[in-house]
């Protein structure tokens, strides 16, 4: 069975490509719009890595982290940031929310490949 992975950004070309380089490796996506429309996957169903943009309207990446430490069954879930934040104290304040990694975009798309098998399970 192939592992699920939620995108989660506020751009759409970012999501289109995204999802195409993730489905091209074999994952299967779910796709939010922005923080709180994600939270719709987390009704118990497997997701094996959420990668999450920063800045989003109505629910941004930390927020939704925090929310997703929550839940018992995504508790320990892999998640990567995605965004072109690049300043130290949004990173910590990501890990600290639970962030596992993060990844600067422009990206290119072998290294997000890269990335998401070293956290992956």
């Amino acid at each position: 069975m192939s592992k699920v992975i939620l995108i989660v950004d506020d751009s759409e070309s970012i999501r289109e490509v995204v999802n195409f380089t993730l489905e091209n490796e074999g994952y299967k996506v779910l796709i939010g719009i922005d923080g709180k429309d994600a939270l719709k996957f987390l009704d118990g169903r497997p997701i094996d890595l959420i990668i999450t943009d920063l800045h989003m309207p109505e629910m941004d990446g930390i927020e939704l982290i925090k929310h997703i430490r929550t839940v018992d069954a995504y508790k320990h879930i892999p998640i990567l940031f995605l965004t072109t934040e690049s300043q130290v104290s949004k990173k910590m304040e990501a890990k600290d929310a639970g962030a596992t990694g993060w990844i600067i975009k422009p990206f290119v798309p072998a290294k997000l490949i890269e990335a998401l098998k070293k956290v992956i399970r």
